[in-house]
């Protein structure tokens, strides 16, 4: 059983990445003219990701809360490359703070920076926190939905790490609610295996926080509400800690 769900997961894992480079090829033209056209080909990518995944592995997703739509910062816990697709699909205007180095990534730089994503050097926190602040006030991103993972990469369901204060410096300088996330997306689409499970995926939106609190009490909360509710998704899909 175990064997048969391998070969499916690399049946999965095979052909979405030949539709991500077809559709990268097909929509290149729109893409390259308007960001239109990249937004719409990374919805059309999301959606057949979504599609293969509940006929290949009977892997559902869902989305709880409500979407945000206005122009916010959502602060996500990031498990899996599925909670990105699943953010991106569900929201209008979505752009992530990402590292630098994924632009030169085939295909996916082309459309990330068509839809504005914000890059960022990792190696050097405080130029790079500056930096992002900079490029988004500046209109170097699109208005929407801007969205940074605070631990700022991916984290294995149970694994602990420290939340960034770049999160505190954006929510802090754009004045915008800051929109938290949880998620359990790493239950069945694991990082650093090709092996994917069935269940249900949800990514969870959570109450806006306002602008204004200060950055000791507004990361404690943050970390405290999105650590909670994500482990309380994972404890609902069989995590047993």
């Amino acid at each position: 059983m175990l064997a048969i769900r391998w070969i499916i997961s690399l049946v999965f894992v095979v052909q979405n990445a030949l539709a991500m480079v077809v559709l990268g090829i097909v929509f290149l033209p729109w893409a390259l003219f308007s960001p239109k056209g990249a937004r719409a080909a990374c919805r059309s990518y999301c959606w057949w990701v979504f599609f293969t995944a509940k006929w290949l592995l009977n892997l559902r997703t869902e989305i709880r809360g409500t979407a945000p739509v206005d122009e916010v910062m959502i602060a996500a816990k990031h498990q899996s490359f599925l909670d990105i697709l699943m953010i991106y699909y569900h929201t209008p205007h979505a752009k992530f703070i990402m590292k630098r180095e994924l632009l030169w990534t085939p295909v996916i730089g082309v459309y990330a920076y068509r839809i504005g994503c914000v890059p960022v050097n990792r190696g050097k926190r405080g130029q790079a926190i500056k930096k992002m602040v900079a490029d988004v006030q500046s209109g170097a991103a699109e208005a929407g939905q801007l969205v940074i993972y605070s631990q700022g990469t991916r984290v294995k369901p149970g694994e602990t790490r420290p939340y960034k204060v770049g999160t505190f410096a954006l929510y802090d300088q754009l004045q915008q609610a800051c929109v938290p996330a949880a998620t359990n997306a790493g239950m069945f689409w694991p990082k650093g295996t090709i092996l994917r499970k069935p269940g249900v995926a949800v990514v969870e939106f959570l109450d806006p926080v306002l602008p204004g609190q200060e950055q000791k009490p507004f990361m404690a909360e943050l970390e405290r509400t999105v650590e909670a509710h994500s482990m309380a998704l994972m404890k609902e899909a069989g995590f047993d800690g």
